[in-house]
This record gives structure tokens, C-alpha cells and sequence, in this order.
């Protein structure tokens, strides 16, 4: 597995295709680069895609998070991610994101504007960032200690997988018998790799974004990101509200919203061909 000394930590993380089309990937909280594992294969050979690892997620390292979360900010995660992009030499790329990697492709696009071209993102936390609920922290410890409450929680994520009387509160959820045992087998992969999760992740992310929020610091820099963006938002996730990504789309100078019916938070997960359409679409425009 290969790693890149990130500053003063080192990121795993995975190459696929070797075209000339350099394509980089954020993934999301609670996430790892194994979550668009069934998109990669489908795409052409004209891309040339590494896919990184947060600190604290998957492979990569977990320092001890510091009491206030700071070396677990979303600056940090971006700081992370450019100082890997210039360890590997890759000059000009485009950025694909997933939900919290939304923000820190953001703070990528802020602090290294002249590294990026387009940008993809998928049902992304913007650059307003958000709070999430107050039961998030009881949820997160819950989802820490039992793979059961895990695959729940997550089953939320990509709901057209699942039966929904099953996804219903109380009820253990159960797949959809148009679920391909591909699906079946990346889903169970991505819960137990949740089971390596620093505590920096689980519970330093909500306490970040909603500082974040608070300090709405970044809504004040967006005139400065001209980069295309395409904000994919599937109409039935239940983790980032529409009016989240419109005035996303908003505050931003150059970018398009794309709304997909029968799909929750994770296209990549519930229908990676449709995915990996849009994504070839987009970057060979």
C-alpha cells in the first residue's frame, strides 16, 4: 500500500489509471478512498486518479487528536492534501469531493488555486459549512462501539441500497434485492473500515464544522474561486438539506447544480455507472 509524507504525517493512498487527465479525490467524514471503488473501474483510461486517505482515516496516520481538535481542522485536512500533491509532483489537477470533502476542497481551492482546475463535487458540505445535530456526538460514540449501529447509521447514506421499511427507526437495515452483491461487499468494507477511525474523526469533525460555521469565514473569500464547479445533490439525502447546495451553487461564481432523483448521498455507492457517466462527462467536456 503506498504512502506520501504529508508534512509531519504520512497519507495512504490509491492510484488508478495512468492517462493523461490528473484527477484527485476527497473523500468524506467518517469515509476512507475505498468509497468510490466501484466508479474507478468504469472510467476510461484517459484519467489518472489518486485517491487519499484523511489523517486519522483508513490507512493513513491517526495522530492523538489535540483537546480542542485543532490538528483534525478542515484547514488541516486540505494543508494535508496539497502538501501530498507536492510530494507526488502532480502539477495541474482537477478535484473530486464527497460531502465533507466539499469544505476542504474549498480551503484546497483558497490556499493553491493555481494546483486545481474543475471540480466535482457529490452531495458536498459547502463553504458555509454546517452544524450537525446535537445527538451527532451520542450517534458517532454509538456508531465507535457497535458495526451493527454503524451499518445502520450508514445505510443512511445510500439509502436506494436498502428495503425501505427497513431503513424505517428501530429496524434493522436489510439490502434491496436490486443490490448487486458487489454493492453488498463495498458497503460491508467501508463500515468495518470505520472501525480505524481515529477519535479525531469521530468526534473532532462535528466540533470543526461548526466552527466553521460559526465563523462563516469562508463565504467571504468565495468571489476568489473562479474554478467550474459541478455540485452533484441526490434528491434523497437525508445528511445535506437542498437549500445547503443552492446556496452553495450561489455563492460561488461558477457553478451548476445537478439534482439526481432516485439517490441519496452516495451516487458512487447506489449507482456508480451513472456516476462515473456525469464524472467522464464533466472532465472530458
Amino acid at each position: 500500500m503506498p504512502f506520501v509524507n504529508a508534512g509531519d504525517i504520512r497519507l495512504h493512498y490509491a492510484e488508478f489509471g495512468s492517462g493523461d487527465t490528473t484527477i484527485v479525490f476527497v473523500h468524506g467524514n467518517l469515509g476512507c478512498h475505498d468509497w468510490m471503488n466501484l466508479v474507478w473501474p468504469k472510467l476510461s483510461g484517459r484519467f489518472h486518479i489518486y485517491a487519499f486517505d484523511w489523517r486519522g482515516c483508513g490507512e493513513s496516520d491517526k495522530p492523538e487528536p489535540n483537546a480542542d481538535y485543532s490538528n483534525y481542522s478542515m484547514r488541516q485536512h486540505a494543508t494535508d492534501m496539497i502538501n501530498a500533491i507536492k510530494a507526488l509532483n502532480l502539477d495541474k489537477c482537477h478535484l473530486v469531493n464527497h460531502s465533507t470533502g466539499g469544505i476542504i476542497c474549498t480551503h484546497m481551492l483558497l490556499m493553491a488555486p493555481e494546483r486545481f482546475k474543475k471540480v466535482l463535487c457529490l452531495d458536498p458540505i459547502g463553504p458555509q459549512s454546517m452544524v450537525l445535530p446535537e445527538e451527532s456526538q451520542d450517534v458517532f460514540k454509538a456508531m465507535k462501539e457497535s458495526t451493527d449501529m454503524a451499518f445502520a447509521v450508514l445505510a443512511g447514506t445510500a439509502p436506494t441500497l436498502f428495503d425501505a421499511d427497513s431503513l424505517k427507526p428501530g429496524q434493522m437495515p436489510s439490502f434491496s434485492s436490486q443490490t448487486t452483491d458487489s454493492q453488498k461487499e463495498l458497503f460491508h468494507t467501508i463500515v468495518e473500515k470505520t472501525r480505524k477511525l481515529s477519535d479525531g474523526i469521530w468526534f473532532g469533525t462535528p466540533i470543526q464544522l461548526a466552527k466553521e460555521f460559526n465563523a462563516g469565514e469562508l463565504t467571504d473569500q468565495l468571489k476568489q474561486i473562479t474554478h467550474p464547479h459541478l455540485v452533484l445533490w441526490g434528491e434523497s439525502d437525508a445528511w445535506i438539506p437542498r437549500a445547503h447546495v443552492e446556496e452553495m451553487v450561489k455563492l460561488l461564481p461558477n457553478c451548476v447544480l445537478k439534482v439526481i432523483p432516485n439517490a441519496g448521498h452516495s451516487l458512487n455507492l447506489e449507482d456508480p455507472d451513472a456516476f462515473a457517466k456525469i464524472f467522464e462527462d464533466f472532465f472530458e467536456a
